[in-house]
């Protein structure tokens, strides 16, 4: 089998990629490495999953853009499988900036189905889609306040469905951009007849993630508390998020691949058993490190959602899927990567 996988040099791509590649598939990486650029921070070791990635002879990398169409013509031909996971991922950069946000998830996913659409192959297309597309609605759910996190009312205690709605709300351009694409891989599948699968991610965290303020906040929390930098918390830390470690979600992705489901939206996350607030997460990494920075407050951002927490019950009758890894075990192996690796960061 052939894999193409867009964005494969960034943190969840490259496990894409290695999960595949480490099965003696032929991968081929499609990547320009402009994580550093589209967030405008500066970002050490930017190539650094590329580096890693080049221990396995069946894959190559190849240095290129999803907004470009030829570039990705090029990369992806005779592909069996498509995963595009290149994308512009940061809320904040794409308030501030929202052209190269709709130029990386909108057209860039655009590039991605009509190269997928046009190949003699007939590849399935797998899609990271967001929570972001739910926009602000899940904020209209009432609250339940805790000491040290919120809680949705009891009526959503199992998570928000795929079925939620996603109109009548802000979503910020990057939540419009991502729901570009993902509705684009949903018409494809209804018109062209094409396997799309659209993964509704919640927070992703993992080795190999350069976590920074603006995005991947466990790994963001992570590094500063080991590197000793202080944390800003925008809100007051009680927000919640449901979060799954990465080899869990390449595991749904590889589930989906090898059922006989045409078509399917999931969400991806870790449902109501594995949620952390702010604070939790603060805590955690306490124990686990005997470490914690100092933390400021700063005002809520914009169409940021107090609670997420996914419903992943259609992903478990569907596919058989449950996360494996609990956020205790996974922080645990974060730090531990973090730790072993702290001159890179």
């Amino acid at each position: 089998m052939k894999v193409f996988v867009s964005g494969g040099g960034g943190f969840i791509g490259s496990h894409v990629a290695e999960y595949y590649a480490s099965k003696g598939h032929d991968v081929v990486v499609l990547d320009n490495l402009s994580r550093p650029k589209l967030l405008k921070k500066e970002i050490r070791n930017i190539d650094y999953n590329k580096k890693y990635l080049e221990q396995f002879k069946n894959l190559r990398f190849v240095m290129g853009d999803v907004t470009k169409t030829g570039d990705v013509l090029s990369a992806s031909k005779d592909a069996d499988v498509f995963f595009h996971l290149a994308a512009q991922t940061a809320v904040t950069t794409s308030v501030t900036d929202p052209d190269p946000d709709f130029q990386s998830n909108a057209l860039g996913t655009f590039n991605v189905l009509e190269a997928a659409r046009k190949s003699p192959k007939n590849p399935s297309v797998i899609y990271a889609s967001t929570n972001k597309v739910y926009g602000n609605n899940p904020n209209e759910i009432g609250l339940v306040e805790k000491e040290d996190h919120y809680e949705f009312e009891p009526k959503y205690a199992s998570g928000i469905k795929e079925s939620f709605s996603i109109d009548h709300c802000e979503h910020t351009p990057y939540g419009c951009s991502k729901l570009t694409g993902d509705l684009y891989m949903q018409d494809y599948a209804h018109v062209y007849g094409m396997k799309t699968g659209v993964f509704r991610m919640s927070c992703i965290y993992g080795t190999r993630q350069f976590g920074v303020e603006d995005q991947g906040w466990v790994a963001w929390f992570t590094i500063a508390t080991l590197l000793g930098k202080p944390i800003t918390i925008y809100g007051d830390g009680k927000q919640v998020r449901d979060v799954l470690f990465v080899n869990d979600l390449v595991q749904l992705y590889d589930r989906f691949l090898s059922s006989k489901i045409k078509h399917g939206v999931f969400n991806a996350g870790g449902g109501p058993g594995n949620t952390l607030s702010l604070l939790k997460l603060l805590d955690l990494l306490e124990k686990l490190t005997g470490k914690r920075s100092k933390i400021s407050y700063s005002d809520w951002r914009p169409s940021d959602q107090k609670v997420f927490i996914a419903d992943i019950e259609k992903a478990r009758k569907d596919l058989g899927w449950k996360p494996e890894t609990n956020p205790e075990q996974g922080v645990e192996k974060l730090s531990e990567w973090v730790k072993a690796n702290l001159n890179i960061f």
